[in-house]
């Protein structure tokens, strides 16, 4: 096991993972923008680096954050999400300096990143994937292939995640404008403009799989989410299980997602995401190679530790449970809290009780800048039922007080107060028709 951790990221999730490695009794190292020098993630690790200025660009200086990593005798690299966490290259620079990076081996990631190829590879492996195109090299190319999938389409980065990149096109009109907002958009985020398209599937639910995966070749899903609250391509709440699923589905697409992900010996944590039409039928988006925000209404829903796992797999350490082991009882929501303009936290409240959970970097002082994602924390609640859990998330949201900072609590609880969502029966148009 690893004795020093250095965390490439910053906010809830850099507060989230050094947490974890305190509880494995895992030293931590921060790195950290000159905007971050007095986040939460800054003071909780046991050593910290500046490694630029305030932009989030900082954060995606590989070679800055290697260097304060081997500065501090740290042994491995976490990614968290977003930023590097998809990035082949910073995985290889990693390895070639003698680090750990806690995800996907260089190659198989270089192999898997794609996520126009994935699809393919996906595909083979046997599961059903949106009809789409290979990465695309011009905007001339994207409109070639738009009118043979047929409109409307969507214009897809080809890497990372968490909704950026990603333009929902309904006529040749729209696509050159799209093109180059969505590339710039996927540079800025992943380091990588590259972009493909696939043909939009409506009306439809978001649902994802969780998997872990160790280089012993055993693979275990922990179940499924419902992501289809969205705006813009950004999640708000997530949900396990996913309400829109039956038992049989689930039971068929945890079959399906674990004999895929063993047949492409991948290692590590994993989300693959589907749209699943009104018909019934899941079709494979993309897998992301990493921890997921939402990850943790599955850790709600199993109790099993997402992130000390992560750090056990990259060590080498083999799973010590099997499918037959997760126990998928109950129900778990999250609520995304977001910023929504700068401001400096005056007070903070955060609810408490049985099953009650807020994963944030917030604390007295706090600045929220305009450089970075608007995420503030993730409210996540669990009970042996779905009316319950819903019931312990509006009184949670209730008791949530985050005073100086605008924020969405309020459309959060109007949301779970809704009768469409409490009735389970939405999809990706919800926010839409509000």
């Amino acid at each position: 096991m690893f004795s020093k951790i250095l965390i490439a990221n910053r906010g809830e999730i850099a507060v989230r993972i050094i947490r974890a490695c305190k509880e494995m009794g895992v030293s931590t190292v921060a790195v950290y923008s000159s905007a971050d020098a007095r986040a939460l993630h800054v003071a909780l690790a046991d050593q910290a680096f500046c490694i630029g200025g305030p932009e989030a660009a900082s954060y995606l200086n590989g070679e800055q954050i290697v260097s304060a990593a081997i500065l501090s005798g740290a042994q491995a690299v976490h990614p968290g999400y977003g930023f590097l966490s998809e990035n082949a290259e910073f995985a290889a620079l990693c390895k070639n300096n003698g680090l750990v990076f806690i995800g996907p081996d260089p190659d198989s990631m270089q192999r898997l990143s794609d996520k126009a190829s994935l699809k393919k590879i996906m595909e083979e492996a046997g599961l059903t994937g949106i009809p789409g195109t290979a990465a695309l090299s011009s905007p001339e190319e994207a409109l070639r292939e738009a009118e043979r999938l047929g409109y409307p389409v969507m214009l897809k980065a080809r890497a990372g995640g968490g909704g950026r990149g990603i333009r929902l096109i309904r006529s040749k009109a729209e696509l050159s404008g799209a093109w180059k907002a969505a590339a710039a958009e996927a540079h800025s985020a992943f380091g990588d403009g590259g972009l493909y398209l696939e043909k939009y599937i409506y009306p439809a639910r978001h649902v994802e799989l969780q998997i872990l995966a160790d280089e012993q070749g055993n693979v275990v899903c922990l179940g499924d989410r419902d992501c289809s609250l969205q705006r813009r391509n950004q999640k708000l709440i997530e949900e396990t299980p996913c309400p829109g699923v039956s038992p049989f589905e689930r039971e068929r697409m945890i079959k399906a997602v674990t004999e895929a992900v063993r047949r492409i010996s991948y290692v590590g944590v994993g989300t693959l995401e589907f749209l699943r039409d009104r018909f019934g039928q899941f079709w494979f988006m993309e897998m992301n190679l990493r921890l997921q925000v939402e990850h943790c209404v599955t850790e709600m829903l199993t109790g099993i530790d997402l992130v000390k796992w992560q750090i056990r797999i990259a060590a080498g350490v083999m799973l010590n449970f099997g499918q037959k082991d997760i126990r998928l009882k109950g129900s778990a929501i999250e609520c995304r809290i977001n910023a929504k303009s700068p401001g400096t936290l005056k007070m903070l409240h955060v609810p408490g009780g049985p099953s009650v959970r807020f994963d944030t970097c917030l604390m007295a002082g706090t600045v929220v800048t305009p450089y970075y994602d608007a995420l503030l924390g993730k409210l996540i609640v669990y009970a042996m039922n779905r009316e319950e859990t819903l019931r312990k998330m509006r009184a949670a949201l209730c008791e949530l007080v985050i005073d100086g900072i605008p924020n969405n609590i309020e459309e959060q609880l109007s949301i779970v107060g809704d009768e469409r969502f409490i009735s389970g029966a939405y999809d990706l148009s919800f926010m839409g028709n509000r």
